[in-house]
């Protein structure tokens, strides 16, 4: 393992890996010298990262909803019957967000933000542990939100499932401190992706603002006036996978240009 290689040797998995942020952090792991596995619902988007990964990368595909208790557990049964190396750092990318007022939050809307928000999270870390325990070294990065921090209006189930996912993060750092093992939680402000280019076009249509007044509702929110970048996040995702953090654990990072303090 060198300077310019910090992760040379280790077998990233990287969930909800398909596009936006979780394409991102694909990339930077694989400049650091990480082997790969993308882990998500679309085979042909996780198919064409992988193919624009380097080499050096070995990108593998994996198919699964991280929802799906099962289909996590077969997901870490398929790497053991390929031959892959046992995930050393396991990145929680995963995530759904959904808007609605309180009093119309469907049972729904609800559930599904908890599945794949919170229950997703919870899965694919039970299952990446055992062999993180059984080498005494481990990474494991969950992609929350400032929406876990501070909460904002119209996404309840969104922003509770992220609070959850906050509290996890913290209770199992905790377990495995002194397991070689840590547990941090990065919180990126409103970034720029196209699932938030959706959003801004969403509220085009449904308010009749034009794009760059849709544009505002978003940056206002960060100090510095602006949309966070994907490769902003996989940035403080990659230096927490880096032995320079080791004694970063616990924590949850805010990625917001200060809206969170």
């Amino acid at each position: 393992m060198s300077a310019a290689l910090p992760l040379a040797g280790r077998h990233a998995l990287v969930t909800g890996a398909g596009r936006g942020i979780g394409a991102a952090i694909a990339h930077r792991l694989a400049v650091d010298g990480a082997t790969l596995t993308l882990l998500g619902r679309g085979r042909d988007a996780l198919q064409a990262l992988a193919e624009a990964l380097p080499t050096t990368a070995h990108a593998r595909v994996l198919v699964c909803d991280v929802a799906d208790a099962e289909a996590v557990a077969q997901a870490w049964r398929t790497l053991q019957e390929e031959g892959a190396a046992a995930v050393d750092i396991l990145v929680n990318n995963a995530g759904q967000a959904a808007s609605a007022p309180f009093a119309r939050t469907s049972d729904d809307l609800w559930q599904r933000m908890l599945a794949v928000n919170l229950n997703g999270t919870f899965h694919c870390a039970r299952a990446a542990l055992p062999a993180m325990l059984a080498a005494g070294w481990g990474r494991i990065v969950n992609v929350a939100s400032t929406a876990g921090q501070r909460g904002y209006a119209y996404v309840a189930a969104y922003a509770a499932a992220k609070h959850g996912v906050i509290g996890l993060t913290r209770s199992l750092a905790l377990e495995v401190a002194a397991k070689g093992i840590t547990v941090n939680a990065v919180c990126p402000g409103f970034t720029e992706t196209d699932l938030l280019r959706e959003s801004i076009a969403n509220v085009v249509n449904t308010t009749g603002r034009d794009t760059e007044g849709a544009r505002a509702e978003f940056t206002r929110h960060n100090p510095q006036g602006r949309l966070v970048q994907a490769e902003e996040v996989a940035d403080a995702v990659a230096w927490l996978c880096t032995p320079a953090a080791r004694s970063i654990n616990g924590q949850a990072i805010s990625v917001s240009g200060g809206e969170v303090m």
